[in-house]
């Protein structure tokens, strides 16, 4: 496998365009408990361009019939994301200060439980984000009501050689 840099451009320019509509090569799941994962993930794959098609424990997406539990549930993603060490990109839990463009933070409630996924649209002189099922873009985290927050910085993406 190679290592190649994760493209925070690209992954910002693909929430921007699809913040506030849905892009038809995807499944809509805001009525099935919500988009939020869903959209974060295709920022995701448009700055790492890697899907992994490991079945059970990898992140991606054919269908609404063939996708990876990673693709679209909130925690599945974290555990994709800080333990993935095949194709695809891969995440390190850091501290708020610490996160950048392009960058996932999830939202929590004290029994630790985790239930929306947001992307880092820009991170100076507040946190921004974009989001999916209430959508947004450039929306300031503080503006979200919940009791404990992740952030996850995305280091690198890994293709085959």
């Amino acid at each position: 496998m190679l290592l190649i840099d994760y493209n925070r451009q690209d992954a910002l320019d693909y929430a921007r365009e699809w913040a506030f509509s849905r892009n038809p090569d995807f499944y809509n799941f805001d009525n099935l408990g919500g988009d939020c994962t869903n959209f974060v993930s295709q920022c995701i794959f448009a700055g790492a361009k890697q899907m992994n098609y490991t079945r059970d424990t990898g992140w991606y997406y054919i269908s609404i019939q063939d996708r990876a539990a990673a693709w679209t549930g909130v925690t599945f993603l974290y555990n994709f994301l800080v333990s993935n060490t095949e194709l695809g990109p891969y995440a390190t839990e850091v501290t708020a200060d610490e996160i950048t463009t392009g960058d996932v933070i999830q939202l929590g409630r004290n029994d630790g439980s985790f239930y929306h996924s947001l992307f880092v649209t820009a991170t100076t002189p507040e946190i921004l984000v974009a989001a999916h099922t209430n959508d947004a873009f450039n929306r300031p985290l503080d503006s979200y009501v919940y009791d404990k927050a992740r952030f996850l910085h995305i280091e690198k993406v890994r293709i085959p050689e």
